[in-house]
């Protein structure tokens, strides 16, 4: 398999949503809310346009990865820029073959190129630390009330850049979903059942664990 990866363009917005759902369905919680985030993200002031790919193969849109302009404030009020990307997404079919990595990969190396200066998200560790991320606690970056969350996690992509002092980190307001709004959008896509998957628990767990 040989992707190639490029902006997204209007015209996979359906299909980069259709992707999301598919890829995310009953995997954090029945159903799922990324792909409404996907169609949501896109028109509000925080979403980097120049961040938002697709993966392709064979002419077919597989995957995509998007950023939003996030911040960081330290105990003295100063506040720095940072960039969060999410959701990143894969078709079911084409996954654990390389090509969330390659998204990743590749948008570490233009969020680097455009003089960004630190990627903050929330995910797994075992998925983001193969490309260099660490627990924010690493880099004295906590969330807004000051903990350190196992999922917080913090590339650098200029060395030393919170060196001495604390943080703390705050995502765009867009990843506060509006769950009626989100369901009411669902209708748009072909009806799929809701159901568990032991995801879900690992997933809450995940949440509620902290770094001390």
């Amino acid at each position: 398999m040989g992707i190639s990866i490029r902006n997204e363009v209007e015209s996979d917005y359906r299909k980069v949503e259709e992707i999301t759902r598919e890829a995310f369905w009953n995997l954090y919680v029945p159903g799922c809310h990324e792909h409404y985030l996907v169609h949501v993200l896109r028109g509000h002031p925080d979403f980097i346009h120049g961040l938002d790919f697709v993966a392709v193969d064979d002419n077919k849109v597989i995957g995509n990865i998007m950023f939003s302009r996030s911040y960081v404030v330290n105990e003295t009020g100063e506040k720095a820029d940072t960039i969060t990307f999410g959701p990143v997404s894969v078709l079911p079919e084409f996954q654990k073959k390389g090509v969330g990595s390659a998204l990743i990969r590749h948008s570490i190396a233009k969020a680097s190129e455009a003089g960004y200066k630190a990627i903050i998200i929330y995910g797994d560790p075992h998925n983001y630390c193969r490309h260099g991320f660490k627990n924010g606690k690493d880099h004295g970056v906590s969330d807004p009330e000051g903990n350190y969350p196992y999922g917080l996690l913090v590339l650098e992509l200029e060395k030393g850049v919170f060196e001495g002092h604390s943080w703390k980190f705050y995502a765009s307001g867009v990843y506060m979903i509006d769950s009626s709004a989100s369901e009411e959008f669902d209708k748009q896509f072909e009806p799929k059942s809701k159901g568990y998957k032991h995801t879900q628990e690992l997933f809450s767990i995940q949440c509620r664990a902290h770094l001390k």
